[in-house]
């Protein structure tokens, strides 16, 4: 039997990280999107609470509920169908469905940077080869442009973008987008858009534009978990061509199979007009209330805390003055202060921590204060 050289394998810090100390903390801010919703809230409908109930905890449709999907697809302004839309576990299933179909080993493919590098991890650990492109901290995040044309060539075969980006709530202007895109059609590869954080727009009043219908070749990953604080549901989704989601859907059938019944139905009352409007307004209320809290404590610190304000997404990605490790100031953080935030180090990034600011006031202002705390520690 022929048997494949086994190659070292690349452990995704963050998610390990996350997982040791977000339920032990006693006060989490490493997470990216607001805080999370309870059913109670969400649910204001008494047939649908007893429709609930009365569910026989069956497999559902594999690919999604046809009315899930159909209600996915008019997230995208009229330019998807159901016949676009796979569901999946989390945009975590989705982004495993999509590279692992899109890629074999040998392969190359281009990485924005500073990113949840999941998809990048993934890629490692399937040998294929990984050019990056930057959003440069100097240029308040701005995309690189000379970077994205020398990471991008004949045999690159995936483009992968984060709009709105995680960590650092940029979003891509119109020129960016168009930069992308053309570089991605110019050599005929797939573009792979994680929009994740489409819907928790801080400044605009409308939704950020998705890469879904701008050229042939595109594909969108989007997600419950983040703008619409359903973390929980563990309820994410592909857009794509109908035959490229075939080829994800028969991965996924080795993995997960599908996402559960439950999920699937509150999704699909989530995602209903009027409940979606008071989510996306709740989404709103604490993005905005956060973020001039935010803002206050750092006109309090002076210079011992920098960052770019982010323009969508629950999170600000903070350059803190002492010149310490991300992991070492993190770990510091949750072991004298029962809190943590996620390390720049896990983008990529060093002398910066990730933190959500979408969270209830009272309970990020005692978290930032213990994070100013290891500042006094470290300088």
């Amino acid at each position: 039997m022929h048997t494949t050289p086994k190659r070292e394998f690349i452990p995704f810090a963050l998610e390990r990280e996350m997982s040791r100390w977000e339920k032990i903390v006693s006060f989490n801010i490493s997470e990216s999107g607001v805080w999370p919703i309870s059913l109670k809230e969400l649910i204001q409908d008494d047939a649908f609470l007893q429709q609930l109930l009365d569910a026989p905890l069956d497999y559902p449709h594999v690919q999604g509920r046809p009315a899930l999907r159909e209600r996915i697809a008019h997230l995208y302004d009229g330019k998807a169908n159901a016949d676009n839309v796979l569901v999946t576990v989390g945009g975590a299933g989705a982004n495993h469905a999509i590279l692992s179909s899109l890629l074999k080993p040998g392969d190359q493919a281009a990485f924005m940077t500073p990113n949840y590098l999941q998809l990048w991890g993934i890629a490692q650990n399937n040998g294929i080869h990984c050019q990056t492109f930057s959003l440069r901290d100097a240029d308040d995040w701005r995309l690189d442009r000379d970077e994205l044309k020398r990471a991008i060539n004949p045999q690159t075969k995936v483009v992968f973008v984060c709009n709105p980006n995680n960590p650092t709530g940029k979003v891509l202007s119109p020129s960016e987008m168009s930069a992308v895109l053309e570089a991605a059609a110019d050599v005929g590869a797939w573009l792979v858009a994680d929009e994740v954080y489409r819907g928790a727009e801080r400044e605009a009043a409308e939704i950020t534009p998705s890469f879904w219908g701008k050229y042939e070749r595109v594909i969108v990953c989007g997600s419950l978990s983040k703008a619409y604080g359903l973390p929980g549901l563990r309820l994410g989704w592909l857009v794509a061509p109908p035959a490229i989601l075939e080829e994800c859907a028969a991965r996924q059938d080795y993995t997960t199979i599908t996402a559960g019944l439950l999920a699937n139905l509150i999704a699909e009352y989530a995602l209903q007009p009027a409940v979606l409007q008071r989510i996306r307004q709740r989404t709103r209320n604490l993005l905005r209330e956060g973020y001039a809290l935010l803002e206050e404590w750092g006109m309090e610190q002076g210079q011992r805390f920098t960052w770019v304000p982010p323009q969508a997404g629950a999170i600000a990605f903070i350059r803190y003055r002492p010149t310490v490790p991300s992991e070492e100031f993190v770990r510091r953080l949750a072991e004298a202060e029962s809190t943590y935030a996620a390390p720049g180090a896990h983008f990529g990034v060093e002398q910066h921590i990730r933190i959500s600011y979408g969270l209830p006031p009272d309970f990020l202002r005692m978290a930032l204060d213990r994070v100013s705390r290891v500042v006094d520690f470290f300088s």
